[in-house]
């Protein structure tokens, strides 16, 4: 492959990462298996190492995934809510075994079952319970407290002793099966559609409004870590029992292991059991027992390196497809979906399943009427992924793949390198048009509150939205005479419509919708050119000069504006007064021009974001990993061992916090509250990236560092 291929290839999947991020965390409604995720990871991770000045500092690589409400107050972690690498077989896990055992020598491990619920931060202090949050975004998340004392395996007051005055402990809230299948014959009575499995359940359970809806529901807790300044445990095993005497739910299915051959005898002795728990499970958690060698271990920006997940193999089961459907997106793509005979499989009943495309139909030979091999990718996907051939009929014919849209009727068309078949008819098919408008006001662009997905389709369906331009000529009184809504939902929406008109230019442009612009493409687009009318003028070539812009989104671009409806909605937009023009960014000196700076370790009063926000003020350009591009690191308490190892062997010049702030106010002639100002400027903006640099985090310096 060539570089440029490599590169438009990083964006693409930098895209797919987040979108599918969001459908896991936010949306609770995943698309792809948790295998196939970590392999789309794994690929931008390899290509991110081939290219490092390519790499985007809001890479997916560098973040966890969020699911942040506006329901709910959101809350900083103290210590990051890191995530886990996943294995998948015994030689990837032997890999990693002899890593561990290569960088520390002789080690013990401590081997637990992986819950397959929803993450949670729970914070004791003078042993009673003041807060719990979700793990968010890993850095900020949602203060879910009211809804979790609710939960009976949750001690509100703890008992014994010794515990620290102030602490965390971070589980899994879960929904056993017998509290899911309950539910789901409640919803089935009342005619309301069923829940996809206990995942699922227990995280949009943990969002309700109501905390006596959530007693109802019979959610339960099972903690595995703490983290603390006060814990003086040597070993992760110690803090369990210490934890499990104070009164916390631990799981007793947990083991020390000394060699790779007791690890996966732990596994299979509970792959093939976990099938007789009350709860699901989705794997086995190895950690390393030693908290003196995981701190020697350290961090990489997403995961611990001192824990893995193997992942058990996906469950499968045999049924019968009864027909396919086929649903269309917002960018017209088409996606066929299986309606099968419903089969149990991994806890839950299944009806549909993913097919994908028109290419894995022909390559199974997918018909009508075959008896076909179900599984659950990460236990929560379903999908296709065999044909029992042995028990198909001899009068089965080969599956046709439909040639019009079935929203509309238009021809289908197929571009060339592409999987999917794409419906052309962008300005009159129904799933097109209502999925544009409803990227338009989602959180990450417009954020319009009050416009959800059905409040769409209803407003559609009444003639009162045709296209986004149309959100800002609603009219409340013809909004409340809907049925559903009313005179308060209606002032809801208005003032939503009316704070979206503050949005910054970068949201509005990612929020048109432009094909292959997504989010972090648009800012770098909004960078280089400042305005929208610059970006309408510009030429094939004058695009593809910005950053994160090659042939492809330059063409996409182009064939954006070129349309005379799009150009008229735009025209709409602007006499509506949203943002076409970039803000200006305050820039106090320009001493960082040109310079790559690692902001490395934890600083006095000031968090990294603000470090890298003071870096940009001056001109700097933060990156996340040491290599040779980078001019110099600002290295606070406790940076790494291995990076500044690193740094050392390159040359590359290492700074202390107060070093680094003679250099930049000899640079600007600023007081110590001027720089703070500057601070406070950027550091919304950072933490709006997101970003996660690789470096020692806080919680390396406390023992027990989390996930």
């Amino acid at each position: 492959m060539n570089t440029e291929h490599d590169i438009l290839r990083m964006r693409e999947l930098e895209h797919l990462l987040d979108y599918h991020s969001h459908k896991y965390y936010v949306e609770n409604n995943p698309e792809i298996s948790d295998r196939e995720f970590d392999e789309l990871l794994r690929e931008l991770q390899d290509l991110e190492a081939k290219y490092p000045n390519e790499a985007d500092p809001n890479s997916p690589t560098k973040r966890v995934g969020s699911d942040l409400t506006t329901e709910f107050v959101s809350v900083e972690h103290r210590y990051p809510m890191m995530s886990l690498s996943n294995t998948y077989s015994s030689e990837e896990l032997g890999e990693w075994i002899e890593r561990i055992t290569n960088d520390i020598g002789k080690v013990e491990f401590v081997v637990e079952l992986k819950f397959d619920g929803t993450a949670i931060s729970l914070t004791y202090e003078n042993g009673a319970l003041l807060r719990a949050v979700t793990r968010g975004d890993g850095r900020r998340g949602d203060d879910v407290t009211n809804n979790v004392r609710t939960i009976g395996s949750v001690p509100l007051k703890l008992r014994g002793e010794g515990y620290p005055t102030l602490f965390e402990i971070r589980g899994e809230i879960i929904m056993p099966y017998a509290s899911f299948d309950r539910l789901n014959r409640e919803r089935e009575a009342a005619g309301e559609p069923l829940l996809a499995n206990p995942r699922n359940a227990a995280a949009g359970t943990l969002k309700q409004q109501s905390s006596q809806v959530v007693a109802h529901r019979g959610l339960e807790c099972t903690l595995y870590q703490l983290a603390g300044e006060e814990l003086s445990f040597e070993r992760h095993s110690e803090s369990l029992e210490a934890a499990r005497s104070w009164g916390f739910n631990i799981s007793r299915h947990t083991a020390i292991c000394r060699s790779r051959d007791e690890i996966e005898a732990f596994i299979e002795y509970w792959d093939s059991r976990r099938r007789e728990l009350p709860y699901a499970t989705d794997g086995i958690v190895i950690k390393v027992n030693s908290y003196a060698q995981q701190r020697t271990l350290g961090s990489t920006a997403k995961s611990p390196r001192w824990a893995v997940a193997y992942k058990f193999q996906a469950e499968r089961a045999l049924t019968k497809l009864l027909s396919v459907d086929f649903q269309v997106g917002r960018t017209g793509a088409v996606t066929p979906v299986a309606n099968l005979e419903p089969v149990q499989l991994a806890g839950t009943v299944v009806r549909r399943a993913s097919i994908h495309n028109a290419d894995q139909i022909a390559a199974l030979d997918i018909r009508i009427g075959d008896m076909v091999y179900v599984e659950k990718g990460g236990e929560i996907i379903p999908k296709i992924t065999d044909v029992e051939l042995s028990e198909r009929k001899a009068d089965s014919k080969p599956f046709e793949y439909i040639t019009h849209c079935p929203e509309c009727g238009s021809e289908l068309v197929r571009v060339e390198g592409e999987a999917k078949h794409f419906c052309p008819n962008s300005k009159g098919c129904k799933p097109q048009i209502i999925g544009r408008i409803v990227h338009f006001v989602g959180r990450k662009a417009m954020d319009i509150e009050g416009l959800g997905g059905e409040t769409i389709e209803l407003l559609w369906e009444s003639g009162l939205l045709s296209n986004i331009a149309d959100i800002y000529a609603l009219d409340s009184n013809k909004i409340a005479a809907l049925p559903r809504l009313g005179a308060k939902s209606a002032a809801n929406i208005q003032q939503g419509v009316n704070n979206s008109k503050d949005v910054p230019f970068e949201r509005v442009l990612f929020a048109l919708g432009i094909r292959f612009v997504g989010e972090t493409t648009a800012k770098y687009i909004a960078s280089h050119f400042r305005t929208l009318d610059a970006i309408m003028a510009a030429t094939r070539q004058e695009l593809a000069e910005a950053e994160e812009v090659g042939d492809k989104i330059a063409e996409s671009i182009i064939e954006y504006f070129a349309d005379p409806i799009n150009r008229d909605i735009i025209e709409r937009l602007r006499s509506y007064g949203l943002q076409f023009v970039a803000m200006e960014r305050r820039q106090h000196s320009d001493v960082l021009n040109g310079k790559n700076v690692v902001i490395s370790g934890k600083f006095i009063g000031r968090s990294r974001d603000d470090m890298k926000a003071l870096v940009e003020a001056h001109g700097g350009r933060n990156i996340a990993a040491v290599s040779a591009n980078v001019d110099f690191i600002v290295a606070g308490e406790n940076m790494g061992p291995a990076k500044r190892q690193k740094a050392e062997k390159l040359g590359i010049t290492i700074l202390n916090e107060e070093e680094f702030f003679a250099m930049i106010s000899a640079a600007d002639k600023r007081s110590g509250a001027a720089a703070k100002e500057g601070i406070t400027e950027g550091a919304e903006e950072s933490a709006a990236r997101g970003d996660i640099q690789e470096s020692n985090t806080p919680q390396e310096v406390v023992q027990g560092s989390l996930f």
